[in-house]
């Protein structure tokens, strides 16, 4: 009896974060679910990784240091017009969100996040090769209160070009209060377990 070849199917990540205990985490985790992982820590990285091994995905952070990942992806496109980017953040917002599909991500999670959800973002709308395994669904927890007032306080802020006085009256609140909630560090997307 005779063996048929093993097919290996190698899928080019590039990792782009500052945070080198996530970057190590989540290289290792994306490694063994099938791709091949190479890693960034800043702009200059990753511009150089992009133009010598053409990845296929990318997993960018929002937050580098002082650059801004949002300014990144454009770049990246140009290098590689097929890039799939996931953006990652740990600071969540609509109004990132929407900048970030403007500017050519394709998807956008937000911290702290795990593999699988992070293989779903980038696989999603891939027809898939053959011989890979299906990820299982997850159910999608719905947004807490905070987190939904959250959302909307940071749209009317972007609507209103980041004018506090005019975020604060279109939303019928305080100055005040407006800037003590926006002072405070955004609400997790999921709900906590009591």
């Amino acid at each position: 009896m005779t063996e048929l070849p093993h097919v290996v199917t190698t899928r080019p990540l590039l990792l782009v974060d500052d945070d080198a205990t996530f970057v190590r985490v989540l290289a290792r985790a994306l490694t063994s679910r099938g791709f091949e992982v190479i890693t960034a820590t800043n702009f200059s990285e990753a511009r150089m990784l992009t133009r010598r091994q053409h990845p296929r995905y990318c997993v960018l952070d929002l937050k580098l240091g002082e650059e801004n990942g949002l300014r990144l992806i454009p770049e990246l496109h140009t290098l590689v017009p097929d890039l799939r980017v996931l953006l990652l953040t740990g600071y969540a917002s609509i109004a990132t969100a929407v900048e970030a599909i403007k500017r050519g991500a394709h998807d956008y999670l937000a911290k702290p996040v795990d593999a699988d959800a992070v293989v779903r973002a980038l696989l999603d709308g891939d027809s898939a090769e053959p011989g890979e395994p299906d990820l299982p669904d997850t159910p999608e927890a719905p947004l807490a209160l905070r987190r939904l007032e959250w959302e909307h306080i940071q749209r009317v802020l972007t609507e209103c070009d980041g004018n506090i006085s005019e975020t604060a009256r279109r939303l019928g609140m305080h100055r005040r209060t407006l800037q003590r909630k926006l002072g405070k560090h955004p609400v997790r997307e999921r709900p906590e377990q009591e």
